[in-house]
């Protein structure tokens, strides 16, 4: 890409949206937010599509189906607030489910992508597996947990997404698993992620695509660790 993808007007309509997060101003303004968000998002999911074929085939992206809905689930929050303030995308191994949200089926490990002013980021890994997937990661966990260390250990990946996301995580070993075991610590997270911020100036630069893919790339032999825990072999090729 050699124009920006997003334009800093994407970020001054989320910073209005914020202060004006009602049904009304929204719909008066939906023209922006597709002009500004939803279809810049598209094309990038296309090209980070595109870019993964090389290096991780296995996983794909879909404009229509990757990108994360701008309404908020309020059915059990006490904030009625009808709209998210970021926009959001996910992708992850073609052979799992391709939904986006709690919903997912057959949930794999992948690549998110945050756009929110001065909260934007890239994420990569598993977030909150429900309990089979959860087991499978554990079981791989027990059998031969030093691949996965290996992964979150090299240099460059520390240095840009440092350690694994302690959301929810367990203060006792799982029930039944001896406390002692060498894999320790990672058998007490209930969410394998990690992640990584953007600047406001990096995100609207012509350059994000090589930023982003390169994050991607740092992130691809955790990601294929916790694909391959789950079932999901890597590709060679699409």
């Amino acid at each position: 890409m050699t124009a920006p993808v997003f334009r800093r007007q994407a970020l001054a309509f989320l910073r209005q949206l914020k202060r004006h997060n009602d049904r009304e101003w929204f719909a008066a303004n939906r023209h922006t937010y597709e002009r500004e968000l939803l279809q810049p998002l598209r094309r990038f999911v296309e090209e980070m599509d595109v870019r993964c074929a090389s290096f991780a085939p296995e996983i794909v992206g879909f404009p229509q189906r990757s990108i994360f809905r701008i309404y908020r689930d309020i059915r059990f929050s006490k904030d009625k607030s009808p709209f998210k303030t970021h926009a959001s995308f996910w992708m992850t191994h073609r052979n799992a489910g391709h939904g986006v949200g709690s919903e997912t089926h057959g949930a794999g490990a992948g690549y998110y992508f945050h756009l929110e002013p001065g909260e934007s980021l890239v994420a990569g890994g598993i977030w909150m597996p429900p309990r089979d997937r959860l087991a499978l990661i554990r079981e791989a966990l027990l059998d031969d947990h030093s691949s996965l260390v290996s992964a979150l250990g090299r240099t460059a990946f520390k240095r840009r997404f440092s350690a694994l996301s302690e959301e929810g995580m367990l203060k006792r070993m799982p029930r039944g698993v001896d406390p002692r075991h060498p894999a320790g610590p990672l058998l007490r997270h209930v969410s394998f992620t990690v992640s990584a911020r953007l600047s406001d100036s990096d995100v609207v630069t012509a350059n994000l695509a090589d930023r982003v893919e390169r994050d991607f790339r740092l992130l691809l032999p955790f990601v294929r660790w916790l694909n391959d825990a789950l079932g999901y072999p890597p590709l060679h090729r699409r």
